[in-house]
């Protein structure tokens, strides 16, 4: 796949020299509206940034391929993490592709976006019979999903996806991954002078220190992390702390369990003020849910033939990073995260490689030629 080699690494270049970031992926959503118009296929913006605050709306449109059977999702996400202005490619040795070391390089996830791109166009100027596809492109998915999750589930009729955004060898995927909650306990004491009247003060900071020494951090179990992440508060070193704001999150594949376990940490945080004599302000909020396609499903099955037909190794993996998939699979539609050839991801080393990026774009012209059963 010579010609695919060639193209790639010129639209993968191209996209990255693009401002992105989350929310302010307007640009980034033109250049691929007219990428894909290039090739016959018309990308339809949603109304979302009404609801995300983004400056731009999810991309959607459907590829008639000939085949019969159910479409089947492509998606990729638009937008980048920080730092993230003023982005370029710097060609490597054996087609390695690297951020010049002050920004990340965005291959999280324009590795994606190239990847799926190239294998349309590899089929539409071959004029190969495949099964409908349908493309969605979507905003704000470094934020737990947020263009994912405002998008209109109606538009579609694919009931299983491949979502090209996974760090790992080329051939992984992820079938399971976590739900996220993310908590702010905001622990209220009373101030007094430190070194006048310290006895009347209620110290919030104490307070917090106390029942954060107490919790389970890290990995609970196979299934389950939890951690603190962010810790402020005080007003002056004289001055008996009256506040302090601790913020984290709790990760597991399974749903019931990462509600339970929040349910400790904030029983925990309660009981601290209550014993300090202070108060507790509590919030949470489910980021992501927890999904999981079962090994034997048609998603997976149909994944290993095309990878093997490629001559790459299908693994199959559990991560616990999210992804669109997560929010995708709360409609209805089974999926897979797909490694799509990005490395060192949301750091200024990531990088890529584009023969790796031929590979999955071979995987993908496989999965949609090959039989729907």
């Amino acid at each position: 796949m010579k010609a695919v080699y060639e193209d790639a690494g010129k639209i993968f270049a191209e996209l990255v020299e693009i401002d992105s970031p989350s929310l302010k992926e307007k640009k980034m959503a033109e250049h691929i509206r007219e990428m894909f118009r290039r090739l016959g296929v018309e990308l339809t913006e949603d109304d979302s940034a009404e609801v995300t605050g983004s400056d731009a709306g999810n991309l959607y449109g459907c590829v008639k391929g000939g085949k019969e059977g159910k479409p089947i999702l492509l998606s990729a996400h638009m937008d980048t993490v920080m730092p993230a202005y003023g982005k370029k490619a710097i060609f490597g040795a054996n087609g390695e592709m690297r951020s010049d070391g002050t920004t990340v390089l965005g291959a999280d996830d324009l590795a994606g976006v190239t990847a799926i791109y190239e294998a349309v166009k590899y089929l539409r100027e071959n004029q190969i019979t495949h099964c409908d596809i349908e493309l969605l492109f979507t905003t704000g998915e470094e934020i737990y999903g947020k263009g994912a999750k405002a998008f209109d589930y109606g538009r579609l009729n694919a009931d299983r996806a491949y979502v090209l955004d996974l760090s790992g060898r080329i051939g992984d995927a992820a079938y399971a991954a976590p739900s996220i909650l993310s908590f702010t306990a905001c622990m209220e004491g009373k101030a007094a002078h430190a070194g006048f009247c310290p006895e009347e003060g209620v110290n919030a900071i104490a307070a917090a220190s106390r029942v954060i020494a107490s919790l389970r951090q890290g990995r609970i179990d196979e299934e389950t992390t939890a951690n603190i992440g962010m810790i402020s508060g005080g007003r002056g070193i004289n001055i008996v702390s009256p506040e302090c704001v601790v913020r984290g999150e709790v990760r597991s594949l399974k749903h019931e369990k990462a509600v339970e376990f929040l349910r400790e940490y904030r029983e925990a945080f309660e009981k601290a003020a209550e014993e300090s004599g202070g108060r507790l302000y509590w919030e949470e909020s489910v980021d992501i849910r927890a999904y999981e396609t079962g090994l034997d499903s048609q998603t997976v099955t149909a994944y290993r033939k095309a990878a093997e037909k490629a001559g790459i190794e299908a693994r199959m993996v559990k991560t616990f990073g999210g992804s669109d998939e997560n929010v995708y699979f709360q409609y209805g539609i089974e999926g897979i995260v797909m490694a799509t050839s990005m490395n060192c991801v949301h750091s200024c080393r990531e990088y890529t490689n584009i023969h790796e990026i031929v590979s999955v774009t071979e995987i993908l012209i496989h999965l949609l030629t090959g039989e729907n059963e």
